[in-house]
This record gives C-alpha cells, sequence and structure tokens, in this order.
C-alpha cells in the first residue's frame, strides 16, 4: 500500500518499512506518532484521493535530532567593509513508517 502525507507543509510519497527523514517533530527515540492528513491512497491499483481517503499513516521516531547540511548566508559589499556571515543548520526527525491504516 502507498500513501501520500503531507507533514509539516510537506508532501512525502511512503509505504510500509519506509525510513524518511521530516522536518523536526517533538518526541523521542521510540515514540510512536500519527499522520492524518494523508493526500491519496494506492491499494493494488484502487486510487483515493481528496475526501475519499480515509487512512491514518502510523510512524515511530528512530532518530529524534538530525542536524542537516550547514548553510551559509554571507553578504558583503565592496569598497565599503561591510560584510555579514550568517549560518544555520535545519533540524530533521528520522522516522520509519510502521503501517497506513
Amino acid at each position: 500500500m502507498l500513501a501520500v502525507v503531507k507533514i509539516a507543509g510537506q508532501q512525502f510519497k511512503v509505504k510500509a518499512g519506509d525510513s524518511l527523514y521530516v522536518p523536526h517533530i517533538e518526541g523521542k527515540n521510540g515514540d510512536s506518532v500519527e499522520f492524518a492528513e494523508v493526500l491519496m491512497t494506492d491499494n493494488n491499483g484502487t486510487v483515493s484521493i481528496g475526501n475519499d481517503v480515509k487512512a491514518v499513516v502510523k510512524a515511530e521516531i528512530v532518530n529524534d535530532l538530525v542536524k542537516g547540511d550547514k548553510v551559509i548566508a554571507f553578504k558583503m559589499k565592496r569598497r565599503k567593509g561591510f560584510r555579514k556571515k550568517r549560518g544555520h543548520r535545519t533540524q530533521y526527525t528520522q522516522i520509519k513508517v510502521t503501517a497506513i491504516a
């Protein structure tokens, strides 16, 4: 069974057993989470979209905090002595989909 689920404003295509990185979710390692905003499901060729979808994606938190790559925003104006360097690392949570019910 395949599902498209909306997590923190982003859409993910998931199957049971998939492991993926999603924007940071509150919780500890081993906690179970449910995502009720399922946009589409495909069950052996039977596709349901929109309001017809009556599914919930259940997942388990594998790693509660994973930091992404460092992103640096550097601004400079030549001949003026103006330099500004800012950076950040986006935080993710690794989850494993246990079931689509």
